[in-house]
């Protein structure tokens, strides 16, 4: 028989209560009883994290756009694919996954996102900031220079007709950027201060070269071409043009997270509209809730009080999955949503295997208690060794999708190894602690009458 009792019931009570207040909460917050301010004490968002497929959104590939024959290094593409992260992140896309797929691409997700056409432009510019001695040149905006400088490291020549230009230094020396209001007239400015190296280059340039045009380019591009009036000490200096709040604000982003390592292309884009991902959320929602139906009545009718507990255990292992998820941020997609109902099934075969030795200890005349010590001690190899083979299998899917980038292979695989370790938790912990209760309560003498012998 279970050993406290008491103590089982009080954890469960307090790990339902705790899982349904974070399901049915967008938001925990606690009181700070010693301030006298609105100022919370703990507070956490817990809005349900929806995939692309559930709430629509974009979909994006990104290719290396470099020759097929040139080695791309691993690690240059995970930058890249930091870079695209923070970019993103910082146009105020939320939720969106960048993950890396094999060796040339990038997949990015933006579930929920609006405005696509500012994120495909940040995430594809390399934004290479380079400052150009163009010496009594005097470039118009949005020239193309051809510069001595190549992120691939190969040799730049000219062609007929065409100069070549000296890069002072790239953006790579820009130790802070920031956004401010232009002083004279309207418009915005991008103010930055560069690293000591960075400083004494552009203090000698500028002392050495006072009358003389420095350009400033991205990506080749002019975007300003100032005339150098005083020796520039110290390292600070501003970007000038008629930018626009949202353009000098996509630019400090470029710059302030750097230039991507390898120059990327769009192969694909994906528009999948919030009105598709709602239906195919409804009609998830119904068909999980009628298999559960079915389940539930299938368990009651052939297990009886069992099949009641078995239920009541499933339940509460849907409470405490969903918490979870919520808790920690965890997406949910359509693939992670059939990841989640194989754990259920999981749970419930934990249940039946456990039922199923009752039974037999039942019909070889033990005791209730004692068949309830075997059904468990007996049945639980066979759990053990089943959900121990859904874990590293998911571990095997969850690699194959972070190598690959299937995002929907991750989902998938995350879900089910999470529904998988709860399921033993409510298998062995919960539905042995409500049924010892049931049987306590209601002292069933006719066995077939109540466990379906």
């Amino acid at each position: 028989m279970i050993r406290n009792l008491t103590n089982r019931i009080i954890l469960i009570v307090v790990v339902v209560a705790l899982s349904l207040w974070i399901d049915l909460s967008r938001e925990i917050l606690i009181p700070n009883p010693f301030s006298n301010t609105n100022e919370a004490l703990f507070s956490r968002d817990v809005e349900p994290r929806l995939g692309l497929d559930l709430q629509g959104g974009l979909q994006v590939l990104l290719e290396a756009d470099i020759p097929a024959d040139q080695t791309i290094d691993s690690e240059a593409m995970e930058v890249a694919r930091q870079i695209v992260q923070q970019r993103t992140d910082a146009l105020g896309v939320n939720e969106n996954v960048i993950t890396v797929a094999g060796d040339r691409r990038i997949v990015g997700e933006f579930p929920g996102l609006a405005d696509t056409e500012s994120v495909l432009a940040t995430i594809q510019q390399t934004g290479l900031l380079e400052f150009v001695d163009t010496g009594d040149d005097l470039p118009e905006a949005g020239t193309i220079l051809l510069t001595d400088y190549s992120p691939t490291g190969e040799p730049v020549t000219a062609g007929e007709g065409e100069k070549i230009y000296h890069t002072i230094f790239t953006g790579a020396e820009i130790d802070s950027i920031s956004v401010s209001p232009n002083q004279f007239g309207g418009g915005y400015s991008i103010n930055f201060a560069l690293k000591s190296n960075g400083a004494q280059i552009f203090g000698q340039h500028t002392a050495a070269n006072i009358g003389k045009i420095l350009a400033i380019t991205l990506d080749k591009q002019v975007i300003s071409a100032p005339v150098i009036n005083d020796a520039i000490i110290g390292g600070q200096g501003t970007i000038t043009g008629d930018f626009t709040f949202e353009e000098a604000n996509a630019f400090a982003i470029q710059l302030r997270y750097g230039s991507l390592p390898v120059p990327l292309k769009i192969v694909e884009t994906r528009i999948i509209g919030p009105t598709l991902g709602a239906d195919s959320l409804n009609k998830s929602l119904i068909a999980g809730g009628i298999g559960m139906i079915i389940v539930a009545l299938f368990m009651i009718i052939y297990y009886r009080m069992p099949g009641i507990v078995a239920v009541l255990s499933i339940l509460i292992y849907a409470a405490i999955a969903f918490a979870v998820f919520k808790w920690f941020h965890f997406t949910l997609t359509l693939p992670g949503i059939a990841g989640f109902m194989l754990s259920t099934g999981t749970a419930l075969d934990s249940n039946i295997l456990i039922f199923e030795r009752m039974k037999e200890e039942l019909r070889n005349g033990k005791t209730l208690n004692q068949a309830m010590d075997q059904g468990w001690t007996r049945a639980w190899s066979s759990i053990r060794d089943s959900n121990l083979a859904a874990i590293i299998t998911s571990i095997i899917l969850f690699w194959f999708g972070s190598s690959f980038g299937a995002t929907i292979v991750k989902g998938f695989s995350l879900t089910l190894a999470l529904g998988v370790i709860i399921s033993l938790f409510t298998a062995i912990y919960v539905t042995r602690t409500i049924l010892a209760i049931f049987i306590r309560s209601f002292k069933p003498q006719n066995y077939e009458r109540w466990f379906g012998l």
